[in-house]
């Protein structure tokens, strides 16, 4: 089916009465219609690009507008890498906003530090991007850093750019906390999971929660010490636990937290089903996520490696402040071979 087929269909739909009285469904399809417009508006500049083709390259043979050409010739290679990168983005859950979640490995100070480090660097990429970023759970170190923190990257395909980030990032430098000035290495881990609606069917039952209270810490003036607005929520089923303790109110902590519990839950349902179609279909890649994907290594030298595709970039300070999209795209791209080899 091609773009203007597919963007008829979706028309219909959306033409279809009830249609807006079902945010389950309209929502999703509102933002796949929104994809499938974005791609044909850049295959039309594609198109129109194309058609001038044979002037430029008369006036190029005769010498003139070199300048102009070349800029010309810039723009298509950008409208070619941001369409391949479009069709990149055709996961079930790409088009979802994202929810990013890091932790601190062993080894204290040191690793709090990285881990902040990390979050520093996901949101200046999110703003570049022109993403809104929202922290809805940071719990600060005693000494620096974070020892964890959450939140949510909202634009389209905020998940389809961001979920290939999952796993364990690697630091090695000069340790600004050693008197000594010895080299040491540190670990963080990163876990993007797509942002999912209330109304999306993540069955939760009161009797598998077990919801605590307590005094936030860190920032936030006297208030955060002398009430117990922080809530922790524990689905016992699963053991998986969150927090949040960013807001004053303990009601809106709560909420905030069992939106993250959900998103966890859903993500936990597809990775099975993932699993499963995997085994069905005999893939034999480990689809799990947690292992070392990247290291950042500032001393000695200065390289950022991204070992899933051997993408190295040297400017590891550039990395650091947001520069993350060679990564991200390599990622995609080797996802992309990797599927079409499966299949």
């Amino acid at each position: 089916m091609g773009l203007q087929e597919e963007l008829a269909k979706i028309d219909r739909e959306m033409e279809r009465p009830g249609f807006w009285d079902d945010r389950v469904t309209s929502e999703p399809l509102v933002k796949k219609r929104s994809g499938v417009e974005r791609r044909l508006a850049t295959l039309k500049r594609l198109r129109e690009d194309a058609e001038e083709l044979g002037a430029w390259s008369e006036l190029l043979e005769e010498g003139e507008e070199a300048g102009e050409a070349a800029e010309f010739v810039a723009r298509v290679e950008a409208d070619l890498r941001e369409l391949e990168l479009q069709l990149k983005l055709s996961g079930p859950e790409d088009d979802k906003n994202a929810l990013v979640a890091i932790h601190p490995g062993a080894g204290g100070t040191e690793s709090q530090d990285w881990a902040e480090m990390l979050l520093r660097m996901y949101l200046r990429w999110a703003e570049a991007r022109g993403f809104d970023a929202e922290i809805l759970e940071r719990l600060d170190g005693e000494e620096a850093g974070i020892k964890s923190a959450t939140f949510a990257v909202r634009g389209d395909y905020a998940y389809g750019y961001l979920h290939g980030e999952s796993g364990v990032h690697r630091l090695v430098r000069i340790s600004p906390f050693d008197q000594q000035s010895r080299r040491h290495t540190s670990f963080a881990s990163v876990y993007v999971y797509p942002e999912v609606e209330d109304e999306v069917a993540v069955e939760i039952e009161d009797k598998d929660l077990r919801i605590d209270t307590f005094r936030a810490s860190g920032a936030g003036g006297q208030h955060v010490n002398k009430t117990e607005s922080a809530v922790r929520i524990t689905h016992l089923p699963t053991n998986i636990v969150v927090s949040c303790q960013n807001q004053r109110s303990q009601i809106k902590n709560r909420a905030t937290a069992m939106k993250i519990l959900r998103a966890r839950l859903y993500d936990l349902e597809m990775q099975k089903r993932a699993e499963e179609s995997a085994k069905r279909e005999g893939e034999k890649k480990e689809i799990a996520w947690g292992s070392q994907i990247r290291s950042y290594v500032l001393q000695p030298y200065q390289m950022v490696k991204d070992h899933r595709t051997k993408i190295e970039v040297g400017d590891a300070q550039r990395v650091l402040d947001g520069g993350i999209d060679d990564f991200i795209e390599g990622w995609l791209a080797e996802s992309m071979e990797s599927a079409a080899d499966v299949s």
